[in-house]
C-alpha cells in the first residue's frame, strides 16, 4: 500500500515545492512508482514537472469535488516513474466545494482510496497557509515533511504547525506523524543557521533529516525548464543532496 506524505508549512519561500518535486524525482530514480498531488493553487508543482497550466482538462478541483476521478486527472510525465495530478488557480474555491460534503475533512483520503495501492507514494504539495486544504491533504496523509529555511521566524512558524499536526491527529487521524523536518537554502557559514539547528536539535532531534539542502543555483534554474534538478543537471550538488534525502525517507515512513 503507496504511502501518503504532505509538503507543508505555511510560511512561503521555504522550498517546499522545490523540496517536494525533487524528492518526488528521486523517488522515481530510485525505482518507486510516485504520485505527485498539486494542491497549491500557485501551480508551481505542475509546472515544475513540465505541465502547462493552461487547458487542462481536470485539476485538483475537479478530483476533491467529485467531477472526476484520480485515474481521470492524473498525467503521466516525461520523468522516470513520476505521475501528477495538475492544478491551477481555479483550486483556489475548492475550500467553498469542500462545504457541501458532509465528510469534507476526509475528501482527499476519500478520492485517494481507489489508487493508493497502485503507487509506493502520494506526495502533496500543500499551499503555504493552515486551511482546510491543508487540514485536508494531513487528513490523508502517511506523514509530514516540513521545508524550513534557518531562521528563528521559521521556529516559530514550526510550532503553530505543531499545534495544527497534533489537533489533526487527535480529531481525524490519529496515525499522522511528522516524519520529518527538511533544511534547505542551507549556509553552514553562517552563525545563524548554527543556532537554528541547534535549537531543532533540543526540540525535534529525531525528526531531522540528517541531509540539508544547500543554496543552489541549479535548484532555482530548474522550475524555469520544468524539470527537477536531477533531470536539469544530475551532477549539481541540489540533485545529488535530495536523491539522499529521499534514500532518507525510505528508511522513515
Amino acid at each position: 500500500m503507496g504511502k501518503i506524505i504532505s509538503f507543508a508549512n505555511q510560511k512561503g519561500g521555504v522550498g517546499k515545492t522545490t523540496s517536494c518535486v525533487n524528492i518526488a524525482a528521486s523517488l522515481g530514480i530510485l525505482g518507486h512508482k510516485v504520485l505527485i498531488i498539486d494542491l497549491d493553487p500557485q501551480g508551481n508543482t505542475t509546472s515544475g514537472v513540465g505541465v502547462s497550466k493552461r487547458g487542462l482538462k481536470g485539476t485538483t478541483r475537479e478530483l476533491l469535488n467529485g467531477e472526476l476521478s484520480a485515474k481521470e486527472v492524473m498525467l503521466e510525465t516525461p520523468f522516470e516513474n513520476l505521475w501528477v495530478i495538475p492544478t491551477n488557480t481555479t483550486l483556489a474555491g475548492a475550500e467553498f466545494d469542500l462545504l457541501d460534503f458532509d465528510d469534507s475533512e476526509y475528501r482527499m483520503k476519500t478520492v485517494l482510496a481507489p489508487i493508493k495501492d497502485e503507487f509506493d507514494y502520494i506526495l502533496i504539495d500543500c499551499p503555504p497557509s493552515l486551511g482546510q486544504l491543508t487540514g485536508n491533504a494531513f487528513t490523508a496523509s502517511d506523514g509530514i515533511i516540513v521545508p524550513m529555511q534557518c531562521e528563528f521566524y521559521a521556529l516559530e512558524g514550526l510550532s503553530q504547525l505543531m499545534i495544527t499536526i497534533n489537533g489533526i491527529k487527535r480529531k481525524y487521524n490519529p496515525d499522522l506523524n511528522v516524519c520529518g523536518i527538511l533544511i534547505t537554502m542551507y549556509n553552514g557559514r553562517l552563525l545563524l543557521s548554527m543556532q537554528v539547528i541547534a535549537e531543532l536539535q533540543k526540540h525535534y532531534s529525531d525528526k531531522l533529516f540528517d541531509t540539508k539542502i544547500s543554496r543552489n543555483v541549479k535548484l532555482t534554474e530548474a522550475p524555469g525548464f520544468g524539470k527537477p534538478a536531477f533531470y536539469h543537471d544530475r551532477n549539481s550538488k541540489g540533485a545529488k543532496e535530495y536523491v539522499e534525502v529521499a534514500k532518507e525517507l525510505i528508511t522513515r515512513i
